[in-house]
């Protein structure tokens, strides 16, 4: 099938160790490419069921999707994943963002500069992997003569930064080796954060970011109508979740579903109407991946069509490894 995207696998911290390693093996039996692991404050931190799934598996590539500086001083990131990448030879990806605004607000850090500090996190933790001595004065991070006390297996890790608003997607394009974009984002979407984050590089004189990569929900079955009707339950959630988010809601326009119909759909659902009956199929496909394998080849061809290079599915059913599997042979065939 033309555009198809390489397929990756998204984990997070909301499921245990155990659980992760075993789906983690399961993508890499059935040619996923990669395992991604979302962390967000306050659930479990992702770095050591990273660790334990680098151990786990031999080739599947390994990204941490996101850290936030606020978690972890850009000094701690870079010492993290060289020593994870030391441990996985080789196959680890980063990604880095400003965090979920909610959850860091807790944190009580005054003014936190989101851009200025993703500025500084790259920068300094770039020169550290390089084996550099890193001394910056940054408007929210600044380092005097540090230095890892090892040397990193790779001084070009590639970096990637989540992204969503139009400043953070052009300060991705001056900074970044690839970009990340969250879920509830739909194709159309990606095609004008592309344009944006293109621009950006073009104007600062240096090459595009390379790698997209993208994260949606996803269930897949023989039997479609049942996949789409349960991942409807999984949407009902996200959208209210990301409604509440400037960038967020302007991001899910691009499904073309009317403000109002969004609106009132997120209404009805607080009011207690079951997702199934609220939401129609135009949701689910803005939104998610879900049917038949083929019907879920086809939604995946779209990402690819709009510039993914690398969509990375959070599986939401209530049997992940089978659906892992079930997608996975359709993609050996497609």
């Amino acid at each position: 099938m033309n555009n198809m995207p390489n397929v990756g696998l998204r984990l997070h911290g909301g499921l245990d160790s155990h659980r992760c390693v075993e789906l983690a093996k399961a993508a890499e039996a059935n040619d996923f490419v990669s395992v991604w692991f979302a962390e967000n404050p306050f659930e479990r931190g992702v770095l050591p069921t990273a660790a334990a799934c680098a151990v786990a598996t031999r080739h599947i590539r390994i990204g941490i999707g996101v850290w936030n500086p606020y978690n972890r001083h850009p000094s701690l990131i870079a010492m993290e994943i060289g020593a994870l990448d030391e441990l996985a030879q080789g196959r680890v990806n980063l990604g880095i963002g400003s965090g979920l605004t909610a959850a860091i607000a807790k944190l009580e850090l005054g003014d936190r500069k989101p851009l200025a500090a993703l500025g500084d996190t790259f920068h300094i933790v770039r020169g550290l992997l390089r084996g550099d001595e890193i001394t910056h004065t940054g408007a929210v991070f600044s380092t005097r003569g540090v230095r890892l006390g090892y040397r990193p297996p790779r001084p070009d890790m590639p970096i990637f930064m989540a992204a969503r608003g139009d400043k953070a997607l052009q300060l991705c394009g001056r900074i970044s080796d690839g970009l990340l974009v969250s879920n509830m984002c739909p194709p159309g979407y990606t095609v004008r954060a592309l344009e944006i984050v293109r621009q950006a590089a073009r104007d600062s004189g240096r090459p595009a970011p390379a790698n997209v990569v993208q994260y949606v929900p996803c269930i897949p079955s023989p039997d479609g109508t049942q996949a789409r009707a349960t991942i409807k339950r999984t949407l009902a959630t996200m959208m209210r979740q990301f409604w509440a988010a400037p960038s967020a809601k302007e991001a899910m326009r691009y499904g073309n579903i009317p403000d109002a119909e969004l609106l009132a759909a997120i209404d009805r659902i607080a009011g207690g109407e079951p997702p199934e009956n609220v939401l129609d199929d135009r949701f689910v496909d803005a939104f998610a991946i879900a049917g038949t394998a083929d019907e879920c080849l086809d939604r995946i061809s779209a990402y690819g069509r709009a510039g993914v290079t690398e969509l990375v599915l959070t599986f939401v059913g209530p049997h992940p490894a089978a659906d892992i599997a079930y997608l996975g042979q359709a993609l050996k065939t497609s």
